[in-house]
């Protein structure tokens, strides 16, 4: 939906990962987690838009929506694009921060699916709304339950109050539970559980558990996933493993032609899709940048997946690593839809198969990318090799190889057998000071660029007043005209337990409780 054009040269090639779904997290309250739970989410929250809001290149993330859940269900944010929308992003955390301060109820049973089904209204409502000026239509949605309250009881929940309710435009359903103990490893979060089989099947939707730790990087690994591209319509990379130079005969028999089909997953991101970094300047969709990364190839590739051909094997310590550069990136056994159960379940064992053998006989591969021919041009084009590394993961790394052509001479001199004594002691009482560490963990170290990030979005307009402040305001007698309407009416609250409704829903959409856009547009009723 968010296509950006580079300068002077049209529009940007169309790459798998401009096409990822909206977004509706729902934040269940409930007394007394949420005390503990709303610092570190909000914080997550906050360092995790600083970073989505700030890429450039191809959109990862296109809609978000914030509903909660307490005494009644609130929209706190409707649906808006995340790039430009830091400052409003920003103000609906401030606001989700608030709600601790306004007190907590245990949510009534039949708020949560309310809560869904308002959030699937809105969106509907959004898409015919956008759907006219936008190449690419948002027809499936994903909504993600956070909650403090056993996980298989919020599922049964949903499962009775959406039994009657048409899922056909979401995506995924998932209820992600926050342990109630904060747990003080930083080094590993909680691993993403899979669901059972009794923990699925709500009619046309899956819903899916997870358990999350009550800590700032674990939300903060769970909310980058978000970023991962989760197109699932076709395979990324086919990885082949009998190399071209063999003739058809000798590939029969006992060495047959395998082809593992593979999804490609980043590492990290890369510092030249963000501002103010020291590779700013370089764009991922720019022709001067590094077109020739595996990511980039493969997301070119739209009409059939990027081939990998495996030309030899090597000893995992025949290749010096200053060959190797560029960004890594995984391999991982595809998850495609539209492959059979038992391909995709024959895939994945030749898949751990490989992992296996190449950890035991400590071997690595070098591989050779499949050439991109253009249409206009017969010539053959330059080919990127890639080395590819086993995991203890079912994960391949795979990073990009120097060739003849890119090497540049250099001429070093060997080391002597016994350095001078002076610098040698010297050099060993200051090697003796440091502190020595097993392993580097990236996530136990900060370079303030949450701060920096956030500091590049802030905008001298004046302060943008959240509206659990709007609602003092109007007490005191105050107006609002600075709001966002719903796109439709709000569903009928469902009344707690031995309480009266505060408001109807006409007068709650009346209202406007939903956050001013940095555009000033309000989207119509």
């Amino acid at each position: 939906m968010n296509r950006r054009r580079t300068n002077s040269r049209g529009t940007s090639p169309t790459t798998k990962i401009s096409h990822q779904p909206p977004r509706l997290l729902i934040v269940h309250i409930a007394v007394p987690s949420w005390a503990d739970i709303c610092p570190n989410l909000c914080e997550a929250l906050q360092n995790f838009f600083s970073i989505a809001c700030s890429l450039m290149g191809p959109s990862r993330m296109s809609l978000f929506s914030l509903y909660t859940v307490q005494n009644q269900h609130e929209c706190i944010l409707p649906f808006v694009q995340v790039r430009g929308n830091f400052v409003r992003l920003q103000a609906c955390i401030s606001e989700l921060r608030m709600l601790q301060v306004e007190g907590c109820y245990r949510p009534h049973h039949t708020l949560l699916p309310l809560a869904v089904e308002d959030g699937l209204q809105q969106f509907k409502q959004f898409s015919r709304y956008m759907s006219t000026g936008a190449a690419q239509p948002c027809n499936s949605l994903e909504i993600t339950v956070l909650t403090s309250q056993p996980g298989k009881e919020v599922i049964k929940q949903l499962e009775k109050g959406l039994k009657d309710i048409n899922l056909l435009s979401v995506r995924r359903l998932q209820v992600v539970e926050v342990t109630k103990d904060i747990q003080e490893r930083v080094d590993s979060p909680s691993p993403i559980e899979e669901p059972s089989n009794d923990e699925s099947a709500i009619l046309e939707a899956d819903i899916v558990l997870q358990t999350l730790d009550n800590d700032v990087v674990s939300m903060e690994v769970f909310f980058k996933a978000w970023l991962h591209n989760s197109e699932t319509d076709q395979e990324h990379i086919h990885l082949l493993l009998a190399p071209q130079s063999l003739p058809p005969s000798s590939r029969a028999g006992d060495n047959p032609m395998v082809c593992l089909k593979c999804d490609l997953q980043e590492r990290f991101l890369s510092p030249s899709l963000l501002p103010g970094t020291a590779d700013g300047m370089l764009r991922i969709d720019d022709p001067k940048g590094d077109i020739s990364t595996l990511y980039h190839m493969a997301s070119l590739s739209s009409d059939s997946p990027y081939k990998l051909q495996v030309i030899k094997a090597l000893k995992s310590s025949g290749i010096c690593e200053s060959l190797t550069y560029g960004l890594p990136f995984i391999l991982r056994p595809t998850s495609c839809w539209k492959l059979d159960w038992d391909e995709l379940e024959t895939n994945q064992q030749h898949f751990h198969a490989l992992c296996h053998c190449l950890l035991k006989r400590d071997w690595l591969l070098l591989a050779r990318g499949e050439p991109q021919i253009p249409r206009h041009n017969q010539n053959a084009p330059a080919s990127s090799f890639y080395v590819i590394t086993p995991s203890q993961s079912l994960t391949l790394l795979v990073k990009l190889v120097a060739t003849r052509e890119l090497m540049l001479p250099g001429f070093f001199p060997l080391l002597s057998e016994d350095p001078p004594e002076d610098s040698l002691k010297i050099i060993e009482s200051t090697l003796d000071s440091l502190e020595l560490g097993p392993t580097y963990n990236p996530l136990q170290v900060g370079s303030h660029l949450y701060s920096h990030l956030s500091s590049t979005h802030a905008k001298p307009q004046g302060r943008l007043y959240t509206s659990w402040e709007s609602r003092g305001f109007r007490k005191a007698g105050q107006s609002q005209s600075n709001r966002v309407r719903a796109t439709v009416v709000p569903l009928p609250m469902a009344p707690a337990p031995g309480r009266a409704p505060k408001t109807s829903a006409a007068t709650k959409a009346s209202s406007g409780t939903f956050l001013p856009s940095d555009s000033e547009e309000e989207y119509p009723s």
